[in-house]
């Protein structure tokens, strides 16, 4: 198994300085992970362990911004047990009974006081887990009390009225106690954040699943979530068994690659182990990454 990024990567988009955060990491199994791709396929990418897992990032986004500080996404937060833990592969625990994404907060000199707006590409466990947090006295709340939380109005609605193959991902305690609080807002569509922070709506993953486009001084960069989940998934047909529209995600994916790489655009990956960013390339056969001195 590959060894996981550092847990702070920075770099700028433009005059932005953004900082990819490992807020730990998930061991899940690789043919869920790419669906229809045959094992021999994937495999000579992202190798398996002996249980047929693949090691994943569960990387995190926090954008030094003029209005504020920004983060994107949350990971797994503090809320599940061990068995929930082995079930799904978490990793996650940091030092002193924190999670990762706050001893990476830490590192950049961060607390979660300091975030201003949260952005949940959409609401799954390992991306809105860190969203809340259960406090000593077993009560929920807020992990960042000063932020606006934003998602789409779609995404909430999806994740508030699961079915038999949804509920396994979505969990209530992670979102709920932020509208409670009256820290939520629901975003409906495309959307410009603050000045060059936006979302495209980008699709199949969950039918309102969010991308986030981090636009300065000539530079764009797109931190895809679970649209392009890591480099391996850059091929078209190279999607997760876990999409609830899978020929959705095709759709989502042949639009938004295209403009990817005829703009140069930095694209961010979540669930990289080893890969937090780069720039694509097509052969006119596929999408690929650049390699860095092209």
């Amino acid at each position: 198994m590959p060894a996981p990024t550092p847990l702070v990567q920075s770099r700028s988009i433009g005059n932005l300085v953004v900082h990819a955060i490992q807020a730990g990491g998930q061991r899940l199994d690789g043919g869920a992970m790419f669906g229809v791709v045959p094992k021999p396929l994937w495999e000579r990418r992202i190798p398996a362990d002996e249980r047929n897992r693949i090691q994943l990032g569960m990387r995190c986004l926090l954008i030094e911004h003029p209005s504020g500080l920004i983060l994107i996404d949350s990971g797994a937060g503090n809320k599940e047990n061990a068995k929930f833990h082995e079930i799904y592969g978490v990793e996650n625990v940091g030092a002193n009974g924190r999670t990762a994404l706050e001893d990476g907060l830490a590192q950049v000199g961060v607390s979660p006081e300091q975030i201003a707006i949260l952005i949940s590409t959409h609401l799954h466990f390992d991306h809105a887990g860190g969203n809340t947090f259960v406090d000593d006295a077993g009560v929920v709340r807020p992990t960042f009390p000063r932020a606006r939380y934003l998602v789409q109005r779609g995404e909430y609605e999806f994740a508030t009225h699961t079915n038999e193959r949804t509920a396994a991902s979505y969990f209530d305690r992670n979102y709920v106690p932020t509208l409670e609080s009256g820290q939520l807002e629901l975003l409906e569509g495309e959307s410009e954040i603050v000045d060059g922070i936006g979302v495209l709506v980008t699709p199949g993953h969950t039918p309102y699943h969010q991308s986030v486009v981090i636009r300065s001084a000539g530079e764009t960069g797109i931190f895809l979530g679970d649209l392009v989940p890591t480099h391996a998934h850059l091929p078209l047909p190279w999607i997760m068994g876990y999409d609830v529209e899978p020929l959705v995600t095709l759709e989502s994916k042949r639009g938004l690659l295209k403009r990817v790489e005829q703009g140069d655009w930095t694209v961010i990956f979540e669930h990289d182990a080893v890969v937090p960013w780069g720039r694509v390339q097509f052969d006119g056969k596929a999408y690929s990454l650049r390699p860095e001195s092209a």
